[in-house]
């Protein structure tokens, strides 16, 4: 048991897809370009994402359908997502990967379930943010902050708290937070890679500090557990609790659902910054397709609609003009926190192990 919870859970920092290869054209081998060709075959892609809530997946589903693609969509948290890539390896279900950030990646792509591949527009985002090793098998699509965000309509700027610290140390935050009841998502692993790699120490228990591990019990011990299929805005919004963790792109649309108003925390650390990306899948029989789609999903007018329509930051530059102004000056101010993502994604697994075992109770 132990062991699946560490290959569940071993990273942590998301992703989408395209598509526009040539119906009969080989499909682009390590290091090479995607064919030109933008005719579909029809056939149906299976497309693992842990970015399909909100009403993104219906939406991606649709828009693929009117330019000729016909997917289907299987949603689930990011560790679950990483493991079931990972576990059907030799016999694969998936044809495309998305929304996984680059640290479950890495761990997908050394387990040998990528094929690396060049899409058409790999000229149009910047690559230090994907894959960075040899035979580039991920790229990137979308950015997303990972925020602690409080109900500004209850507590003003001055009386909030500044980092997520206070919310265990202050006693006014005390029980008035939402803290998770699992690791299974990229979001909650990336908060506590957040907070966990500032106290990293090499004679530390897995490379903690024993003030670090402290801080993991305090923030179990004080906050109020997440209640299933009941949304954080929803708590918010009846007043159960004040605040928790959040990507940055469904605040303005639950702000909207649930008529509350939100403001992100932002420690003098910074915040982690999680850069959702798309991959082929090793051994899918559908290659071809495949990689059309992936062409047509990154692409600068696919991704600057689903910017436009879903509040999201796109990486692909041609698709930033088409974002939420606001959503874009939030992304060149915003500070990121410095995050050792390679110590992380070393300890992520047997770090999610002993909190489940000793914290989450």
């Amino acid at each position: 048991m132990r062991k699946l919870q560490t290959l569940m859970a071993a990273t942590v920092a998301v992703t989408l897809l395209a598509g526009c290869g040539a119906g009969a054209a080989t499909p682009a081998a390590s290091g090479e370009p995607s064919s030109t060709s933008t005719v579909p075959s029809g056939e149906t892609l299976v497309v693992y994402t842990n970015s399909n809530g909100e009403g993104r997946g219906e939406w991606w589903t649709a828009e693929a359908a009117k330019a000729g693609f016909k997917i289907e969509v299987v949603g689930a948290g990011g560790a679950d997502a990483t493991n079931k890539l990972i576990a059907e390896k030799n016999n694969p279900i998936a044809d495309v990967a998305f929304g996984l950030n680059n640290m479950y990646f890495a761990q997908i792509k050394a387990a040998g379930a990528l094929e690396p591949f060049e899409p058409a527009w790999a000229g149009e985002v910047d690559t230090a943010v994907g894959d960075n090793g040899d035979g580039k098998a991920y790229w990137p699509l979308v950015k997303q902050a990972i925020l602690l965000g409080y109900n500004s309509d209850k507590i003003s700027a001055g009386a909030a708290p500044k980092d997520w610290t206070d919310l265990w140390t202050k006693d006014e935050f005390k029980s008035r937070y939402e803290r998770v009841t699992g690791l299974g998502t990229a979001t909650a692993q990336l908060v506590f890679a957040g907070i966990l790699s500032r106290y990293k120490d090499s004679s530390g228990d897995l490379g903690i500090s024993a003030d670090g591990w402290k801080q993991v019990e305090q923030y179990f011990r004080n906050g109020s557990p997440a209640v299933a299929k009941t949304d954080l805005f929803a708590r918010i919004a009846s007043g159960e609790v004040d605040m928790g963790q959040m990507p940055s792109s469904i605040i303005a649309e639950r702000e909207k659902s649930f008529n509350v108003k939100v403001e992100p925390v932002i420690p003098t650390v910074g915040v982690p910054l999680a850069v959702e990306q798309i991959s082929l899948v090793k051994g899918t029989k559908k290659k071809a397709e495949a990689v059309k789609f992936i062409d047509w999903f990154g692409s600068a007018d696919v991704q600057g609609a689903f910017a436009k329509k879903f509040n999201s930051m796109p990486v692909n530059k041609a698709a930033a003009a088409q974002a939420n102004p606001e959503v874009v000056k939030f992304f060149s101010t915003v500070k990121q926190q410095d995050i050792d993502w390679g110590f992380v994604q070393e300890n992520m697994g047997s770090w999610v192990e002993k909190i489940e075992l000793e914290y989450m109770q």
